[in-house]
């Protein structure tokens, strides 16, 4: 597992390319090393099983040209205090030794990336602090972490991405979930209901309306931003969305 410049976090598979795969596409689009990581296998979902969503994960990631890896943590389990699943998430942080982490936002209304939030906070910490599980590496601490919201969750997000340019892969991406978001593929559900992916578009221009672009991918800090890694994210993807 080679290092990466950044680190896109999902609970589920196709969390990533919902909340923030234009803006991951256009980072590796300018150069950027970038990879996915899925925390479970989405074991738990209505539709698709785990081996079903682990090929279609895999053909999103290849759409976006970055590699996909699952901890395999389980579906519906997370907990933020698991010292297991904190050693679990410390030890892949230390070994890709990112610069900059997307994560799902703490307020999505979604139960398990709320708690997927929670537990990469406090990873993103303990992964510096020598003291914990020195056994799975060196420390290290990401420079810059951003939330991405979830697709029911609007507001109005402090950094906005342009992503007009690089949104067709976002989109091609989405398109590999066949199990999630075809109508024919399952028992109905929300996902699948046809508007869904419609209204997850719907925001992504919203959030472009506000910068003055046509589509826009929205981010929250989570802390005190570093002005100098900021500075290295933004050219990455100003550079591949102009």
């Amino acid at each position: 597992m080679a290092p990466a410049e950044l680190v896109a976090f999902g609970t589920h598979p196709d969390d990533v390319e919902l909340g923030c795969g234009a803006t991951l596409a256009a980072f590796v689009a300018s150069g950027g090393s970038a990879v996915i990581v899925d925390l479970t296998g989405g074991e738990r979902a209505s539709r698709g099983s785990a081996a079903t969503r682990w090929q279609e994960a895999q053909a999103a990631a290849a759409v976006l040209g970055v590699p996909r890896y699952c901890l395999k943590l389980p579906d519906t389990g997370l907990q933020a205090c698991s010292a297991r699943q904190r050693r679990a998430v410390v030890a892949l942080l230390r070994q890709l030794r990112p610069a900059f982490l997307l994560i799902p936002h703490p307020a999505d209304p979604h139960p398990d990336h709320r708690e997927a939030s929670l537990l990469l906070q406090g990873v993103a910490f303990l992964a510096a602090v020598k003291g914990f599980a020195p056994e799975v590496g060196e420390p290290h601490r990401p420079q810059l972490i951003l939330a991405y919201p979830g697709p029911r969750q609007l507001g109005e997000p402090p950094l906005v991405v342009e992503v007009t340019a690089s949104y067709a892969r976002k989109l091609d991406a989405l398109a590999c979930y066949g199990s999630q978001f075809a109508p024919s593929a399952g028992p109905p559900t929300h996902l699948a209901s046809g508007y869904f992916l419609p209204a997850v578009e719907g925001r992504d221009r919203a959030y472009g309306n506000l910068i003055g672009a046509e589509r826009g991918e929205g981010f929250f800090p989570l802390s005190p931003i570093n002005a100098s890694a900021l500075r290295g994210f933004l050219a990455r993807v100003v550079c591949a969305s102009a």
